[in-house]
């Protein structure tokens, strides 16, 4: 591929995918896009009011146009789907977007306007579920869209749906029975068979009622009031799971990728460079401070136990075991890993909103390790050794 082919590529990849909220054309074309899921659902239900049939010109103009803006960008989709899965071929990078389910709901929000015949117009429906894709205009979107925190909290909490629906069916299969037994004799009709007592217990459950079906007896509306308490709390089990997933999830979101990640040191890594005064040296030479540990050098990957012969050289890494400080003495030592979003990357140590009882020891930036002053301006990946005084001096 022509380096100028692909940079186009890649740059028409960036605007049309999730993720590039600092990039302007990429945000003009969210919101356009948006704007036409919007018009053509609008146009949509208004083709089905018959005192608009006037305006059917329009609409059916508004359609073919949205469609044919959705089939291009389809064909775009397709087409920079080798940078999507960078590991994948040409073929199979755009056959796995093809059957991805963005791929097929993509597909699905044009293809039925080609084929009416074979498809239903009531399709234009799964356009709705392109309106997703408005949250990557909010910032915690840039880095992690709709798609896959649904996704990922149904993983994560799929035993826990499973074992909730499961005690649903349950449930409904157990009420669906007893109601049968208390209502056929009374009423032959309606309770023909075990399925219409299922009926019966899904429409209850499920809090709709929808009242083609009910009890007359006494015994039978009993168990509806005992069935109707349940159902709303078995229900509402898999919502609160749910729930609790997107809150974990976008909590966990907000802090790794947006913020930081904080946890206290135990072990500390040192890269040996070449003009350091252990290299070439010893072990036996080098002076440790008091109650630090050489614990592992880590050459060429492999992990060597030190011992005192052992002869340091540039580009070991180093790693140090130290005594953890007593954290009831008020003070602690922690690493904070700023990521590219962090409110201070890019503000000088003097205008970092800290609080007065901390302090910038040290920043350890590719590799080097930089004595910090005010003057220093926080970068994407940095760790800042942070020294906190957690009581001040008058307690």
């Amino acid at each position: 591929m022509a380096a100028r082919e692909k940079s186009v590529k890649k740059r028409i990849y960036d605007i049309i995918q999730i993720g590039n909220v600092g990039d302007w054309p990429s945000r003009l074309f969210d919101i356009f896009i948006t704007v036409v899921i919007f018009v053509s659902v609008t146009a949509a239900i208004l083709s089905t009011y018959s005192e608009l049939n006037r305006y059917e010109g329009i609409l059916d103009a508004i359609e073919l146009v949205t469609v044919i803006i959705f089939t291009v960008e389809y064909i775009l989709r397709l087409w920079t789907a080798d940078i999507m899965y960078p590991g994948k071929s040409g073929l199979m990078a755009r056959l796995t977007f093809a059957f991805s389910v963005t791929g097929i709901v993509d597909f699905l929000t044009f293809f039925p306007y080609y084929l009416p015949i074979v498809f239903p117009a009531g399709i234009v429906a799964f356009r709705v579920f392109r309106v997703i894709r408005i949250f990557r205009l909010f910032k915690i979107n840039s880095r992690y869209d709709a798609f896959n925190v649904i996704i990922d909290v149904l993983k994560e909490k799929r035993k826990q749906i499973f074992s909730s629906v499961i005690m649903v069916l349950i449930l409904m299969v157990a009420s669906s029975l007893c109601m049968y037994s208390m209502e056929h004799e009374a009423q032959p009709e309606v309770f023909k068979n075990a399925f219409s007592g299922i009926w019966w217990s899904t429409s209850t459950l499920l809090t709709i009622g929808y009242g083609d079906i009910y009890p007359v007896t006494v015994g039978g509306k009993i168990m509806a009031i005992v069935i109707s308490f349940l159902g709303v709390g078995m229900v509402a089990i898999p919502t609160g799971i749910i729930s609790a997933g997107f809150v974990e999830s976008y909590t966990k979101i907000n802090k790794i990728v947006f913020k930081e990640e904080e946890k206290p040191l135990h072990f500390v890594a040192s890269v040996m460079v070449k003009d350091h005064p252990w290299n070439h040296k010893p072990l036996k030479e080098a002076i440790l401070p008091p109650e630090t540990v050489l614990a592992v050098v880590i050459r060429d990957e492999k992990e060597i136990i030190p011992k005192g012969d052992l002869v340091f050289e540039t580009g070991d890494i180093l790693i140090f075991a130290a005594k953890r400080y007593d954290e009831n003495k008020g003070m602690d030592l922690s690493e904070i890993i700023v990521k590219d979003k962090h409110e201070w990357v890019g503000a000088p140590l003097k205008k970092l909103d800290i609080s007065r009882q901390s302090l910038i020891v040290m920043i350890k930036r590719n590799g080097r390790v930089i004595i910090p002053n005010g003057n220093t301006v926080i970068k994407p990946d940095d760790v800042l050794v942070m020294y906190t005084n957690k009581y001040d001096g008058n307690e």
